[in-house]
């Protein structure tokens, strides 16, 4: 579980130790966050790690995919969940902000599959790689253009992995949440107008989407109910991009 130290993270790595799962908690600089969710998630009664790995670069995704095979002798499922990038407009983007935000939000899920995919390939017992998207991917977002841009990327990167890996045993999916009040969210220049227009659009009860509303989706495209789901992105967001 990428990124599995707040958030979303967090409430995909909670909600797979619910189903019984093993996890690894992977993190960059948030140690002591991190170090509580694994906590947590052994006190579930199974097992979790935390590991640090800087997702960006592809030796540290490596890295990080036999680490953890080691600990636990195997690995079912691959969460690419670790996003940055900041909130600029095009205006303000440099090139290392634009390269940055790619190979944080897009190029992991990559690297992770070509570390992992030895170890999910079973034609009888699918694995599983669930990549979480966004609504920048297809919608315009102020302040948003290079997480939007990378997430575009993350998921074609996606489909391309399931045409090739797909006949392997191997699951290829995303999870695009609407926006969801999130520590990281809260930067967001303009975010309590951003969240309340979202509410607005709501084609549910009238309420904020949460990290659980997409952990559920996660925990069920890891599962064996989804396995002929494959190269598809699962929208979460209340019905707010069905209308026009």
């Amino acid at each position: 579980m990428t990124g599995g130290s707040r958030g979303i993270g967090r409430a995909c790595a909670l909600r797979l130790a619910d189903c019984g799962a093993n996890v690894a908690v992977n993190f960059l600089s948030s140690r002591d966050a991190a170090t509580e969710v694994a906590k947590q998630i052994n006190q579930r009664g199974v097992g979790s790690i935390a590991v640090r790995a800087d997702v960006s670069r592809q030796d540290d995704c490596h890295a990080l995919v036999s680490a953890v095979a080691e600990h636990f002798g195997g690995l079912d499922i691959v969460i690419s969940n670790a996003a940055a990038g900041g909130f600029r407009g095009v205006a303000q983007l440099t090139a290392p902000n634009l390269e940055a935000a790619i190979r944080t939000n897009a190029a992991p899920v990559a690297w992770l599959c070509q570390a992992a995919a030895e170890h999910l390939a079973d034609e009888n017992d699918f694995g599983k790689v669930i990549a979480i998207s966004s609504h920048g991917s297809i919608r315009a977002v102020d302040h948003y253009a290079a997480i939007g841009a990378s997430k575009a990327a993350l998921e074609s990167l996606v489909r391309h992995m399931a045409l090739e890996y797909g006949r392997q045993g191997i699951n290829f999916n995303c999870v695009m949440p609407g926006i969801v009040r999130t520590e990281a969210v809260s930067t967001m220049p303009g975010v309590e107008d951003v969240l309340a227009a979202a509410k607005e659009r709501l084609l549910v009860s009238k309420r904020d989407l949460s990290p659980d509303d997409v952990s559920g989706v996660v925990a069920f495209l890891a599962s064996r109910q989804a396995d002929m789901i494959q190269g598809q992105t699962i929208i979460v967001d209340g019905g707010i991009t069905v209308r026009v």
